[in-house]
């Protein structure tokens, strides 16, 4: 196995721009040291070499310095509508290879609006949805209450608590007009589906040009797109699905009706995480598929996560909330950590198998991380 130098990559809560005027929750997506000194430790784990670079405004002098052979990215970025499309782009500037999605999918999947219309394009089942400038705009005819309200770019639940779902008229202004004052952007209004929230992680890559869904050899038959033969395909090809995971949220149900800002970040180490989540075994099946799709038609490269919301007043359909194609990696409190656990594979592993597919996928060697005794 050949010893590469790794820069990691990432934008640190400490070391975060400070401005007048700035919301408590601005830079809640951020990470941590710990998570970094992890990263790296998983790194080395793997044979290589590594470097922490913060991804700000000096960051190409660095690399000019440490000349990596890789980036293992997870930059947030700081502000702009395609923050984390930024520090991916410099990359390729310099013809660095990276891990993970590309300019367009990072820039797209950030624009929540916008990665539901590249859904709804693929008759893939997202909810309903209207955006909001302010909140004098009219409410659309197909737009029935009650609807969920949310920052249009923002990750780990910012702007999200029980006040996010509205079910009248003044409910609906206060609420958009909350959103777009506090966070400066549009506002995403959709259809509240009441139910289950789970979500479902991806490690590895999909081959062929991005089409409709899937191409037709992951399908059995054309009215049975949810196969096992196709999923056991995507395997072969070295996909990795993680168990669908499911916070319990009945603990909280007094104040937390929805997977909150504030449970995700103030009382993530108090959560109860049920992994795998309670499911049949085609309902897995299905979200797998689901995941796969929503993967392959933003364009993902090596690993990914999908939130899905199962309409308890319709059969548990599920329907697809985002996609995350820079997922947390914090030790034990990221979902898709947690769903890895939950297999069986270290925080080490799970780290050098989205390298591992990076660095094939980049042709810089083959191989496959195996963990030490």
């Amino acid at each position: 196995m050949s010893r590469l130098k790794v820069a990691v990559l990432a934008n640190l809560k400490k070391n975060a721009p400070k401005f007048p005027g700035m919301v408590d929750d601005h830079w809640d997506d951020l990470d941590s040291e710990s998570t970094i000194e992890a990263l790296q430790e998983a790194v080395r784990a793997g044979g290589h070499e590594t470097a922490f670079l913060e991804g700000d405004a000096a960051l190409l002098g660095r690399l000019q310095d440490y000349q990596p052979d890789l980036c293992f990215n997870i930059c947030e970025g700081h502000f702009g509508d395609g923050r984390e499309a930024q520090v991916p782009a410099l990359l390729e500037m310099l013809r660095l290879p990276y891990t993970g999605s590309r300019v367009m999918t990072l820039a797209l999947a950030l624009d929540k609006p916008m990665t539901k219309r590249v859904l709804m394009w693929h008759d893939l089942p997202t909810p309903a949805f209207q955006s909001f400038e302010n909140a004098a705009e009219p409410l659309d005819d197909d737009m029935l209450f009650p609807l969920f309200v949310k920052p249009s770019r923002e990750g780990t639940g910012m702007g999200v608590s029980g006040k996010s779902i509205v079910n009248d008229e003044q409910e609906l202004r206060e609420q958009v007009d909350f959103i777009v004052r506090k966070y400066k952007q549009t506002a995403l209004v959709e259809r509240y589906i009441a139910g289950r929230e789970v979500t479902v992680g991806l490690v590895g890559n999909i081959g062929g040009v991005a089409a409709r869904r899937l191409p037709q050899r992951y399908y059995v038959t054309k009215d049975r797109d949810y196969s096992e033969a196709g999923l056991a395909a995507l395997r072969a090809g070295g996909v990795t699905f993680l168990p669908p995971m499911e916070v319990n949220l009945e603990p909280f149900k007094d104040s937390d009706t929805v997977y909150s800002n504030r449970l995700k970040t103030d009382l993530a180490e108090e959560l109860e995480y049920l992994c795998p989540a309670p499911l049949k075994r085609e309902q897995v099946q299905q979200l797998n598929w689901l995941t796969a799709a929503v993967f392959r038609v933003l364009g993902c490269k090596d690993v990914a996560r999908v939130d899905f919301r199962l309409d308890a007043n319709d059969n548990f359909k599920p329907y697809i909330l985002e996609i995350n194609p820079l997922p947390g990696l914090a030790p034990g409190i990221s979902d898709l950590v947690i769903e890895a656990a939950a297999m069986g594979i270290s925080h080490a592993e799970l780290v050098n198998m989205i390298l591992d597919a990076a660095i094939e996928r980049h042709g810089l060697r083959p191989g496959r991380f195996v963990s030490s005794p």
